[in-house]
């Protein structure tokens, strides 16, 4: 059980989701529908255009999930620890993020597919960096497992045992920044396009200068 969760983890758990929901709602907007924050999703398209024999976009969708894979290996090669733990090279991972959004951005700009690929090793590399905490699976790039271990926790609840409070803030936390993500992302890509792919390209920036400084502060948020 997470009895003392730093607010750290809560706090850049919320930014990271939020920056997953702004790149997935461009993408559900400007990618046909595909969303690249996870492959949930692009693995039901492969199957589709397997089973109409479209070879392009079976190739396509292909190298989207290769591309995720990607991202994640970065975030493996990088930090070396699929734990989320302080002091560990985040604010590299962050940096190589908001690299990839800018590419993405750049390429969709000039209406090159590649920009998709980009993203999604983007969300890939995301994904990895922060997946455990004490024992709580922590996910940024996507909701459905948050949404099903809310569901666990509440039936054992049902059940008389008591509840993980500090877990269920967090997963709370997590779904909150990606669906307020999605509705900034949404609003961006209205006005902007795929040029809205700067601002969370920005903030992942900002996220690791932030994360540099706060390894350094005489005193931490607890």
């Amino acid at each position: 059980m997470i009895n003392k969760l730093p607010r750290w983890v809560e706090v850049g758990g919320f930014f990271l989701a939020a920056i997953a929901g702004f790149v997935n709602a461009i993408g559900l907007l400007g990618f046909k529908h595909q969303g690249v924050s996870h492959l949930t999703g692009t693995s039901t398209f492969l199957a589709l255009e397997i089973a109409n024999t479209n070879l392009p976009e079976v190739l396509h969708l292909l190298v989207i999930m290769a591309s995720f894979v990607i991202g994640a290996a970065f975030s493996g090669l990088v930090i070396g620890n699929t734990a989320l733990q302080l002091g560990r090279r985040y604010s590299v991972a962050l940096i190589i993020e908001s690299g990839l959004l800018l590419l993405s951005m750049l390429l969709l700009n000039d209406g090159a597919q590649a920009g998709q690929y980009f993203a999604s090793a983007a969300c890939g590399l995301q994904n990895a960096m922060t997946s455990t905490y004490s024992g709580a699976v922590v996910r940024t790039t996507h909701v459905s497992g948050l949404f099903t271990d809310l569901g666990v926790a509440l039936g054992m609840r049902l059940r008389g045992h008591p509840a993980d409070k500090r877990r269920t803030i967090l997963y709370l936390t997590l779904i909150s920044g990606f669906i307020i993500g999605g509705i900034f992302g949404a609003m961006g890509f209205a006005a902007y396009q795929f040029k809205a792919l700067l601002i969370p390209s920005v903030f992942a920036a900002f996220l690791a200068v932030s994360y540099a400084v706060y390894l350094h502060w005489p005193k931490r948020l607890p």
